[in-house]
């Protein structure tokens, strides 16, 4: 416990107590000034997304590049089969470093739906 205290009384940050001022201005210290810090400035625009969600549809192996646009159906423009649009998924997560929850990965079943998700997803990247 001496040790503790010891220790503690090296570490302490002396502290000024709020000032007030005339009109109810105050006074804070060192805490005067504020950052504000943002989860997440660089996100990505609209465009970016649409580019890269065609561009990982697109190297699929089963996929045509000719056919791939903006609204394609994975399954029934494409013919892709159920596994074929759970591994485009895992390879649109890989692309954006993201992390899709099975329930949301069960409903992207076109390029449309996996554009509005990313560009939707704050971390994406």
């Amino acid at each position: 416990m001496a040790l503790r205290n010891a220790v503690l009384r090296h570490l302490r940050v002396p502290v000024q107590n709020l000032a007030v001022r005339g009109s109810n201005q105050s006074q804070i210290g060192f805490l005067g000034s504020i950052r504000a810090f943002s989860s997440h400035d660089d996100h990505l625009s609209k465009q970016d997304v649409v580019d890269r969600v065609l561009d990982v549809v697109k190297s699929f192996p089963k996929v045509d590049p000719a056919k791939v646009t903006p609204d394609v159906h994975f399954q029934k423009d494409l013919g892709l089969d159920s596994l074929d649009t759970v591994e485009i998924v895992m390879a649109i997560e890989e692309e954006f470093k993201l992390e899709i929850p099975d329930k949301e990965a069960d409903k992207i079943d076109s390029c449309s739906l996996a554009i509005e998700y990313v560009f939707n997803h704050p971390m994406s990247s």
